[in-house]
């Protein structure tokens, strides 16, 4: 696929109270210029109509940057606006072989701390997988925290892209990129800076 080659870097991922529907086009372009090369749109909150133009927009301008889009857990929508990619949960791990049938884009799938998981998303046709959370979240507070050498264990095992989410920030960060992710998924620490170019300039520098 085109798109794999971009499975690599910053990868921000939208929250519905820090990049509500009001901002998010404006949050989402900031970091774009920061460098992030990976934005998925998830969204809890807002009604179907509402979700697929907010969809359509974010898709454009990460298509403007040269960066990938991805929607969260919307399998229908990605399908219907033939989105760059689509990320799934644990909710549709059993689905997956019947997604990747009828969705042609990028498939990421959250696999926490389950390196079995992975191989079988990966013998299923997923393009990266997701392991976390590896530290205390704001966004997913009630996460299980994942040991960091889950990142090496899959570096071993798994041969498609990998995906460090959770609770990382500036301050973790060094400890994270030591594990050697293809990829790292923030949320809070870059949509709370004060200054979201910047702050996905330090993510976008070490890799």
């Amino acid at each position: 696929m085109s798109y794999q080659r971009k499975l690599k870097g910053l990868y921000v991922i939208t929250d519905d109270k820090s990049t509500p529907s009001n901002n998010v086009l404006e949050k989402v372009e900031l970091a774009l210029q920061g460098g992030a090369s990976i934005v998925q749109l998830r969204d809890k909150t807002s009604s179907d109509t509402v979700l697929e133009q907010i969809a359509v927009r974010v898709q454009k301008l990460c298509k403007e940057y040269e960066a990938l889009f991805v929607l969260n857990d919307k399998i229908e929508l990605a399908i219907k606006l033939q989105c760059d990619g689509l990320h799934i949960g644990k909710s549709d791990h059993k689905n997956l072989e019947n997604i990747r049938k009828r969705f042609h884009g990028i498939i990421g799938v959250s696999c926490y701390g389950d390196i079995l998981l992975a191989k079988y998303c990966e013998l299923m046709g997923a393009d990266y997988v997701a392991f976390g959370s590896f530290y205390n979240s704001p966004t997913k507070p009630d996460s299980n925290i994942v040991p960091l050498k889950v990142l090496q264990e899959a570096k071993e095992k798994i041969t498609i892209p990998i995906c460090a989410i959770g609770g990382i920030n500036t301050q973790n960060l060094d400890e994270v990129i030591s594990y050697k992710p293809d990829m790292v998924s923030v949320i809070s620490d870059i949509w709370n800076s004060d200054n979201i170019t910047e702050q996905s300039k330090i993510y976008t520098d070490n890799f």
